[in-house]
């Protein structure tokens, strides 16, 4: 299949591990920040083809996964409002809280249903005038803009019925973040090729400079993240901290100037809480005055709804990179994607659920 089979060549993954490991002459640690390039580096073995001076780490690049226990209860108890129907892209229902997810609400009788699109919810809110529509917003700049679109159309088709419950993040101040962690260990970041998409990577470059870290725009395919890895690997041996783009047949510099558009209409960056990182400054959006009408948590009464994350979860540790999914004493036992701990092990995003899919130990006597 053209531009899948070509990134997926295993000569071509081959030579480009046989370059980084001849680029490679010092320790160097590198961390992905996309989820989705996350489950391709786990599923296709691409961190166990690197040099051993070369360390790749897993960051918090899924949006299923920083959103934080109190927004989780939150939509939990706008669920079951009565009169109301929650949208939701499908990861979201087993993401515990600490109230329980919305999987449980719907059992007990909740309207909680999947959606695909926001504008899924729009048809929906247009069709049952009767009920309260809420769609829960989650996802990085990628999904923004559809939101954004979303409720436009609602307000423009008179839908006084629908609502958000916004829990977008962005990724930049996310990096400035692990930068900014006591113990850091990371030198140089693959960006997320379908963010870059949306934003462009104009704002990674101050970023890059003032910390001296590179940053490679990368794809989710094997060759692409391989690509990406060499070109981190001889910046960092050359000295350099500069953003460069590996993912050109789809991103440009400026992004997609009418995506953007539509969300610098629709929101306003605010600071925003991450699950098991704490609140990141400038880091969420939520809804701009002009569409504040919209908004689920002025509309119903759930900013009272406060959690804490559970004790025994390390999500944050492994969203910032410290740690590794195996190396956390419930995985596979206590957490596991039918009884998850924390949401990196339901997203399908998520480093936990990577890992347990394609690294599980197996069973003596299982091949």
């Amino acid at each position: 299949m053209r531009y899948v089979d070509e990134y997926r060549d295993a000569v071509g993954v081959a030579a480009l591990a046989r370059e980084i490991d001849r680029a490679a002459t010092r320790p160097w640690t590198v961390m992905e920040v996309c989820g989705g390039q996350t489950h391709a580096i786990v599923r296709f073995g691409l961190d166990e083809l690197l040099p051993a001076r070369v360390t790749l780490v897993h960051g918090p690049g899924c949006p299923v996964c920083v959103t934080p226990v109190e927004l989780i209860d939150r939509a939990v108890a706008l669920a079951a409002t009565p009169g109301v129907t929650l949208c939701s892209f499908g990861d979201m229902l087993r993401v515990p809280g600490t109230r329980g997810n919305l999987l449980a609400v719907r059992a007990a009788g909740g309207d909680v249903r999947v959606v695909y699109s926001p504008l899924d919810a729009v048809r929906l809110a247009e069709r049952h005038p009767d009920r309260q529509v809420a769609f829960f917003a989650v996802g990085f700049e990628t999904t923004a803009p559809t939101t954004a679109a979303a409720v436009v159309q609602a307000r423009r088709r008179g839908l006084g019925n629908f609502a958000l419950l916004v829990a977008h993040v962005l990724v930049p101040p996310a990096i400035e973040a692990v930068l900014a962690a006591p113990a850091n260990r990371v030198q140089g970041f693959l960006a997320a090729g379908h963010v870059c998409a949306v934003t462009g990577y104009e704002e990674y470059e101050p970023l890059a400079a003032r910390h001296g870290v590179p940053v490679v725009v990368t794809g989710f395919e094997p060759v692409d993240i391989r690509r990406g890895m060499l070109a981190c690997v001889r910046q960092l041996e050359a000295g350099r901290a500069a953003v460069e783009n590996e993912y050109a047949r789809v991103v440009a510099r400026t992004g997609n100037p009418h995506a953007r558009a539509v969300v610098g209409e629709v929101f306003r960056v605010v600071d925003r809480r991450w699950r098991g990182i704490g609140t990141i400054p400038r880091s969420g959006l939520a809804l701009a005055d002009g569409y504040a009408a919209f908004d689920a948590e002025r509309r119903f009464p759930l900013a009272t709804v406060t959690a804490d994350e559970p004790a025994e979860c390390i999500a944050g540790l492994v969203l910032q990179g410290s740690r590794k999914p195996t190396e956390c004493p419930a995985f596979g036992t206590r957490c596991t994607p039918e009884h998850p701990l924390g949401a990196p092990m339901v997203s399908s995003e998520g480093a936990c659920a990577a890992y347990h899919r394609y690294r599980r130990p197996q069973p003596a006597g299982v091949s």
